[in-house]
């Protein structure tokens, strides 16, 4: 492997429309939101040795809390094959790469379940690896929303890896957020731990959807993530603003690819401003202005952090 990066964010940030346009990349294995298919860091990197089964199990079982959306009817927009019961990698990791996603999961399964006890990030490594062997590419990009959390342990798991901080103007995530059931039930969920398994009685119950209130969310998220990226060395990481991607995309690409280790071809850059909405720029400029004011003000926090590590 040439190289394996995460781009890490609180999401709501251009993030699946960045899988799309790497996904388009002849040199890049695009991992689309793995690591929240994987569910929760300590599940997912676990201090102790796993088995190949284990390990599979992780890999084939429904994610809880998704298919629980699934079952109640309030599915997210990035799950690309929403159907109850879905195998965990099923459900966006393996369909953003191929349309048969249950028979790749399969032809793994028996391989993966041989596989030795040993440290989960070994297993990870490997996974990695039969992907490669199928679906082709040098530089390994995986990519999740609401990723910032993990950086600590991933950085402990993977300590050549390295990371590019994904994030948006604070208002315009933060009203983002606000409008998105995924995001709605994790705030519930961090004023109410155990709401993940009930996502449709939280959403008729938790009808606050301010903007502020996720204004205060990104910040919170802002702040541990770029505490948690000043712990990774200079050189592995790196910035990319939404709001830059969109006002110069190839410019912004083609830095990216540097960092990555892969050329920049143009038709790939010319082919990334499919994926590139323009529109999504200052969305919260249209609220009214006494609610915009509120919502910046509840960005401050986050606002400040970003400046101070750049």
């Amino acid at each position: 492997m040439t190289s394996l990066t995460f781009v890490v964010g609180t999401g709501r940030s251009g993030s699946t429309a960045l899988s799309r346009v790497l996904n388009q990349h002849p040199d890049i294995l695009s991992l689309n939101e793995y690591l929240s298919t994987l569910g929760d860091p300590d599940v997912a990197l676990p201090a102790h040795p796993v088995d190949g089964r284990t390990f599979l199990r992780l890999l084939a079982e429904p994610h809880p809390a998704f298919d629980a959306m699934i079952r109640d009817g309030v599915p997210m927009p990035e799950f690309l094959r929403p159907r109850p019961g879905s195998p965990a990698l099923c459900l966006m990791v393996l369909p953003h790469l191929t349309g048969e996603p249950e028979a790749v999961l399969r032809d793994l399964a028996a391989e993966i379940a041989a596989w030795p006890a040993r440290a989960a990030a070994v297993h990870h490594l490997a996974l990695i690896g039969l992907l490669r062997a199928r679906f082709g590419g040098d530089a390994v990009v995986e990519r999740s929303g609401y990723s910032l959390r993990w950086v600590p342990r991933l950085h402990a798991a993977f300590p050549t890896a390295r990371f590019v901080h994904l994030h948006r103007n604070g208002p315009d995530c933060a009203l983002s957020m606000s409008r998105h059931v995924g995001y709605r039930v994790i705030r519930a969920i961090r004023d109410a731990p155990g709401a993940e398994q009930r996502p449709a009685a939280v959403l008729r119950a938790h009808t606050d959807v301010s903007p502020v209130r996720f204004g205060t969310l990104w910040s919170e998220l802002i702040i541990e993530g770029v505490g948690h990226l000043g712990e990774v060395p200079g050189a592995q990481r790196s910035v990319l603003a939404y709001e830059d991607l969109l006002n110069d995309p190839a410019g912004e690409l083609t830095r990216l690819a540097a960092f990555l280790g892969v050329p920049a071809p143009r038709d790939w850059l010319a082919a990334a401003r499919t994926h590139l909405d323009p529109t999504r720029r200052g969305a919260a400029g249209r609220l009214p202005p006494a609610e915009l004011t509120r919502l910046t003000e509840s960005c401050t926090a986050g606002t400040r952090a970003l400046a101070a590590a750049r």
